[in-house]
């Protein structure tokens, strides 16, 4: 756009005039910002050829005295139509007095939008004050129509908008009939329709708290309406008055610029100045139409007649009757399979008793000492097949409760999809609330009256 471009090679052939103008510019900002009026002295800067900003200043305090801007304004606009348009819009915006600037003077120093080029400090500056009403509803419709030119919506993608305005989501939603079986909401048929029904519900929210917040009261302290006239002391970006600066060579170098979409996107970001939320509400309405509907299509898809459910780590098929016995059958025999350790025959306790039994017929040929050993010998075998038989009755246990813990769970899994199913039927009746609702909201556009 180039309003910040080098300052006129005359500046420097007269350096008392350039100091004197920009002193005396510096004043006037400060003025406008603070009291809405130019200061009470009269300039003493003097014209300097081939620059418009000693025109462009003396045609805005003649804006702000009353008298006839026509001379100084023609000679600004002759040198710079641009530079001089900007200027005077944007410190007519600061001054609370935005209703004072032509109408042909928005369109000359907005200048053209691109969505394949950044946006200007200047177009950005423009593009606030006006959401924040400095320029009326015309200031306002004005943007709209610069946006809604470009065609924003078909070059987007609807779930960078959608994470916009909803961003954190969480990826699982568990119902209230699926509270005993979270892990029940993370099966896709199943999480689809919950978790696009609570998309819906936060979209809806979101647009409500957009569509809703009246301007005056998230605004500045001193808020920017052609009712008022009072000067803007507050910004919820401090774009306008670093451009005005930057045009009369007090600023410092101009930080990056943004592409369109991100400031879109991040204007519909919550927290986000609710003016600028409005105006790309509007701009991103036709998508989110669209991922209503589908979200609304989504929250209506019924659970299937059959499911295949993970409990205790086994595939279990369920039906509205109830469990599929053949699935149960094999869930049953896994966990036998896998809860009975097979063990082989007890050599150790057979040898130990073989031994101990020949120790005693050797009792008969020798001394006692060797009867202890058998007895000995046969006392530990009989030691490690009782521990056997309790390591095989602790299996059986085990194997039992797991059983019975299982057709206890599916049982219960069973009676959650019913709750689910009718829980179904109150999910798409709010979903098809919320995204009427939602449609509503939006076609109610930024309220540009306010």
């Amino acid at each position: 756009m180039g309003e910040f471009s080098a300052l006129s090679t005359d500046l420097t052939a007269s350096p008392p005039a350039a100091t004197e103008l920009h002193r005396y510019a510096e004043a006037l900002l400060a003025h406008l910002a603070a009291k809405g009026t130019a200061p009470p002295a009269a300039p003493s800067f003097r014209d300097v050829p081939g620059y418009w900003l000693p025109p462009a200043v003396e045609a805005l305090v003649a804006l702000l005295s009353g008298d006839d801007p026509l001379d100084p304004l023609s000679r600004a606009a002759g040198r710079d139509q641009q530079q001089t348009a900007l200027f005077l819009c944007l410190a007519l915006a600061v001054s609370g007095q935005g209703s004072r600037i032509h109408a042909s003077w928005l369109g000359t120093a907005f200048g053209e939008l691109s969505l394949d080029r950044p946006v200007s400090h200047g177009q950005r500056s423009l593009w606030l004050a006006a959401a924040r009403g400095a320029y009326g509803p015309a200031g306002k419709i004005f943007v709209l129509r610069k946006l809604d030119a470009l065609a924003v919506p078909q070059h987007a993608d609807p779930e960078q908008w959608v994470q916009a305005l909803v961003p954190g989501e969480p990826t699982v939603v568990v119902p209230p009939s699926l509270a005993d079986f979270p892990e029940m909401a993370e099966i896709p048929e199943l999480a689809k329709p919950s978790v696009a029904a609570a998309r819906l519900a936060r979209l809806r929210g979101r647009v409500a708290e957009i569509t809703s917040a009246r301007q005056a009261e998230h605004g500045s302290a001193a808020p920017l309406d052609n009712s008022s006239g009072s000067p803007a002391t507050t910004w919820a970006e401090n774009e306008p008055l670093a451009v005005l600066r930057s045009l009369i060579g007090q600023g410092g170098p101009a930080g990056p610029m943004a592409s369109l979409s991100s400031y879109l996107l991040d204007d519909l970001r919550p927290g986000a100045d609710p003016h600028l939320a409005a105006i790309a509400l509007h701009v991103a309405a036709p998508i989110l139409r669209g991922v209503a509907e589908e979200l609304e299509a989504d929250s209506r898809l019924e659970p299937p007649d059959t499911l295949v459910v993970p409990l205790l780590g086994h595939p279990i098929e369920l039906r509205p009757e109830g469990a599929d016995p053949a699935s149960l059958a094999a869930a049953e025999e896994s966990i036998v399979t896998e809860g009975m350790v097979p063990r082989g025959r007890p050599w150790a306790a057979i040898v130990l008793i073989v031994a101990g039994v020949a120790c005693l017929i050797g009792t008969l040929f020798t001394t006692r000492l060797l009867a202890a050993a058998a007895a000995a010998m046969i006392g530990l075998a009989l030691w490690q097949l009782w521990q056997r038989r309790k390591l095989a009755e602790a299996d059986a246990r085990y194997v039992t409760a797991q059983v019975g813990e299982l057709k206890e769970l599916a049982e219960g899994a069973v009676w959650a999809l019913h709750a689910y199913a009718r829980e179904a039927q109150t999910r798409a009746q709010q979903a098809a609330d919320d995204a009427a609702e939602l449609t509503r909201l939006i076609r109610r556009g930024p309220r540009a009256a306010r």
